[in-house]
């Protein structure tokens, strides 16, 4: 049984974005508008193979202008460091105070619920603890405990548990509130957003950060790449991924977060935020199968619930921020999308960046929200000719202007359950 939303209401005040094209709002809303791509040969993945990895990586990333003390930087993965640069932007947004005299929120009151992926790990780091288990040009597994082992820095469990990008935006922010981590997939990030907004209606917090960081151009994460549905390699990457595309051959990995400042209403009048968008409603989904991939009956469900949640028809709803990734099964989320919403608008991200894993759905959210106060929704790139199979009504192309002030998000998980948002401006 789903629980009754509450009449607290859950505002967004502010938002925090790091992603292949673009790292501020502005360069981010820009590089959507004109249809820019972040999917290129990767620079961060050295190889000796003549075809160069392709993937979207987040430029010009500075993690040492944000993060304080800098030294904690060295236990930080880099999933880590997007989310907690993330969450600095999204505070900075929302014209949060942590000041010791000015705090804006009691620290007891104040929490952080976070999506994140498996987090890759860095090859160097155990590379001499590798290396000295090899003699003879074999490795024996004997010295692997009394030799290798010294090899090893004492904390570098820390960089990998998915826990503690939440764990240390908790520590940057002196967030004593409710913490935790959601680990599924591409639905991480909504995920956490739900679960943070259940938080704030039930009174256990007044503002939680939420989002998701995401990084799959890790070479330990590269080498399951059978199980993303990759493109297959060719001279001008970024053609790919093509989300509805009648030509669609796979999608592109990549890395992003995005972080969200959700706010109870009136707690955040009160200190004199300015809210950008309000939580409709929310809900999931899930239909067991065994077949791997998002399921149709679930992403329909998730819909229809988050509809009856926010008391709407599928007529009052202005757009659809989708999940597409460029791969065959795009067709069942466009199904669904046809069978409970009709012909309401849809626009998806993905072909600006393929796959962010646990990033993506708080990337791709934040198109949205700034589309409501930009007036206008972006055109999804690499869809030039829709598929037969996707009788949606995408915008591709140009822009199109907002004519209404609310938007439902949808994401899916690998393992059959669908979340979907639906937000509006304030």
């Amino acid at each position: 049984m789903w629980a009754i939303m509450s009449k607290r209401e859950v505002v967004i005040t502010g938002l925090g974005v790091l992603s292949p094209i673009g790292i501020d709002l502005n360069s981010y809303w820009n590089a959507l508008i004109e249809g820019k791509s972040g999917v290129s040969y990767l620079n961060s993945v050295h190889t000796n193979l003549e075809q160069r990895p392709i993937g979207s990586e987040v430029p010009d990333f500075h993690p040492k202008d944000y993060i304080r003390p800098k030294k904690n930087i060295k236990i930080m993965s880099r999933d880590i460091q997007m989310g907690v640069v993330s969450s600095v932007l999204a505070c900075q947004s929302a014209n949060l105070s942590f000041e010791e005299n000015s705090r804006s929120v009691d620290p007891e009151r104040l929490g952080c619920i976070f999506g994140c992926d498996l987090i890759g790990l860095e090859l160097d780091l155990l590379k001499d603890a590798f290396y000295k288990g090899i003699v003879d040009g074999k490795y024996d597994f004997s010295t692997w405990g009394p030799a290798s082992m010294e090899n090893i820095m004492p904390l570098w469990m820390l960089k990998y548990l998915p826990n503690l990008v939440a764990s240390n935006i908790a520590i940057s922010l002196d967030a004593r509130g409710p913490n935790n981590t959601t680990t599924l997939d591409r639905g991480s990030s909504l995920a956490a957003i739900q679960e943070a907004c259940r938080i704030i209606e039930r009174g256990a917090a007044d503002v939680i950060v939420a989002g998701g960081s995401g990084n799959k151009i890790n070479p330990t994460v590269m080498s399951r790449s059978g199980a993303y549905e990759l493109a297959p390699w060719n001279e001008t990457p970024d053609q790919d991924p093509r989300p509805y595309d009648k030509d669609r051959r796979g999608t592109v990995i990549g890395e992003g977060a995005a972080s969200f400042i959700l706010e109870e209403k009136e707690f955040a009048l009160a200190r004199g935020a300015k809210p950008l968008a309000v939580v409709r409603s929310f809900a999931e989904a899930v239909f067991p199968t065994a077949t791997f991939g998002m399921q149709q009956e679930a992403a329909e469900s998730a819909i229809r619930l988050a509809l009856e949640r926010a008391d709407m028809k599928p007529e009052d709803v202005g757009h659809v921020n989708s999940n597409a990734l460029g791969i065959p099964t795009d067709n069942k989320e466009a199904m669904a999308i046809a069978n409970v919403l009709g012909d309401v608008p849809v626009f998806t991200a993905c072909g600006h960046f393929g796959n962010l894993g646990s990033g993506a759905g708080a990337v791709e959210l934040a198109a949205s929200v700034l589309a409501l106060h930009k007036g206008e929704i972006p055109a999804t790139r690499n869809c030039d000719s829709i598929a037969p199979d996707c009788p949606i009504n995408l915008i591709a192309k140009t822009s199109m202007p907002l004519t209404k002030t609310n938007f439902i998000k949808l994401n899916h998980a690998n393992t059959g359950r669908s979340f979907a948002l639906i937000l509006e401006k304030c």
